[in-house]
């Protein structure tokens, strides 16, 4: 982005905030502004029409000839304004042949006759005494046929008068009323951004060890963000106390073999080798190597379970891990039997849900004789993927006991005996079930019921894109 918008782009929120106020409040004014004047100046010249039509009409109610032909008036006008010389509002009466009575204020002066040319009151702008002026004209014809032509005017530079001096007044309130907007504007964005530098300090506290989390109070439009980021800061805590948790247990599962090594080394160095020795170190090597195996997953597991936003999408978990088992074991059946109406979203990173989903399976052939049989279903708000197969089963015992640390229930079957362990542990993080049952129908064997939490069906799409 180049240009103006690049320059804008830099400013601060305070900075863009005070020119959008600054610009609204100077186009709104100007438009109230000029949208006033305007309406002003045709309200005041349809008031100087209408007066200037009730004053022709009435001028022609009060004027009279005399016998000797000559026009006069019953009485002056209702308007004093027409008795002061050269005031601006003039009327004239004439006769043909006579001389015309015209009033005070044109002060010797005339008007033109001509604009009186019907006997119905007709307007127009015409020059007057001082200028141009508003006129207006009526002609009345008497009995006798004589025509008697009132003009009545009113000069041009009253109405423009009254309108500039109007727009002047106007001018200066507008002139305050946009400072006081902008005034209110920079307020009401130092009052609006107030709560960010809230945020900021509260951040910088956080970040010196002063508190454990963000604390203050702030309004609505921000409280979701601060609630969000204390989340945040709560899971990344979670996440380093369980990575200290992990390498405490590692500390403490390696100190039993470590301590075993340690005297059977001490005693082959002073007593010299004794028969055995070999196999103690290889039993509590092998010990410990189970033990950092099993560690590294879980943190590994841990890691990257219960972040915000993980979900995945059932599909890419069960076609891609059931055609790599397919090829892996292609003496067993794998068969798949869903039953939901559509490709739900699920709650986890895919890894790790892939991860479990490959122990099961892994499990399964090992211990079936010809099929495995994977079931899809919703069970409430959860979904269920439960993975059977037609093996020999195990004892009600062991059941629980299979979930152990390097437990392997027959060493003849390839295995370190983590899986079921790190798959149990994965969905503990992910808030996720995982039980052994006996399966007694349609065969015998062990099914393995993967419970996990599902995205409503009204979010999923927003997931998938």
């Amino acid at each position: 982005m180049t240009g103006p918008f690049a320059r804008l782009s830099k400013l601060s929120m305070r900075a863009r905030l005070v020119i959008a106020v600054l610009a609204w409040t100077s186009l709104g004014t100007a438009a109230i502004w000029l949208a006033a004047t305007r309406i002003y100046a045709a309200h005041v010249e349809e008031h100087f029409n209408a007066e200037l039509a009730v004053h022709v009409e009435e001028l022609s109610r009060l004027a009279r000839l005399r016998v000797d032909g000559q026009p006069e008036l019953v009485r002056p006008l209702s308007d004093p304004r027409y008795e002061v010389p050269r005031s601006g509002y003039y009327w004239q009466i004439s006769v043909d042949g006579r001389p015309p009575l015209g009033s005070a204020s044109l002060a010797g002066q005339q008007l033109d006759p001509a604009i009186a040319h019907s006997q119905s009151v007709q307007h127009v702008d015409a020059a007057g005494p001082t200028g141009p002026a508003i006129t207006y004209g009526l002609v009345r014809r008497e009995a006798d046929g004589t025509e008697l032509h009132f003009v009545i005017a009113t000069d041009h530079s009253e109405l423009d008068g009254l309108v500039e001096r109007f727009t002047r007044d106007l001018t200066v309130w507008f002139a305050l009323i946009g400072a006081g907007l902008l005034a209110a504007g920079v307020a009401m964005a130092g009052i609006t951004l107030r709560p960010l530098a809230g945020l900021r300090l509260a951040l910088v506290r956080f970040r010196r060890g002063a508190a454990d989390k963000l604390e203050g109070a702030f309004p609505a439009e921000v409280e979701p963000l601060v609630d969000e980021l204390n989340a945040f800061i709560r899971h990344n805590a979670e996440k380093v106390a369980a990575a200290r948790v992990e390498a405490g247990n590692l500390a403490h599962s390696l100190r039993t073999p470590l301590a075993v090594i340690t005297d059977e080394a001490e005693r082959s160095a002073r007593d010299g080798p004794r028969p055995g020795t070999a196999q103690v170190l290889l039993d509590q090597a092998g010990t410990m190597q189970v033990q950092i195996d099993y560690h590294l997953a879980r943190v590994r597991a841990r890691g990257g379970a219960g972040l915000p936003g993980a979900t995945t999408a059932l599909s890419s978990l069960v076609e891609p891990v059931m055609q790599a088992f397919q090829r892996l074991y292609p003496d067993k059946v794998f068969v798949v039997d869903s039953k939901l109406d559509d490709d739900p979203v699920v709650v986890g990173d895919r890894v790790d849900l892939l991860e479990v989903l490959s122990v099961l399976l892994d499990n399964a052939a090992k211990w079936a004789d010809r099929q495995i049989d994977v079931t899809l279903e919703q069970a409430g708000e959860r979904l269920l993927i439960a993975v059977a197969d037609d093996g020999p089963g195990m004892r009600d015992a062991d059941l629980e006991a299979a979930f152990g640390i390097g437990v392997r229930l027959d060493p003849d079957k390839p295995g370190s005996g983590l899986g079921l362990a790190i798959a149990r542990s994965i969905c503990a993080d992910l808030g996720a079930a995982l039980t052994l049952t006996q399966r007694t129908w349609p065969a015998t064997g062990l099914i393995a019921s993967l419970l996990i939490r599902a995205v409503p069906l009204n979010h999923a799409s927003s997931y998938r894109e």
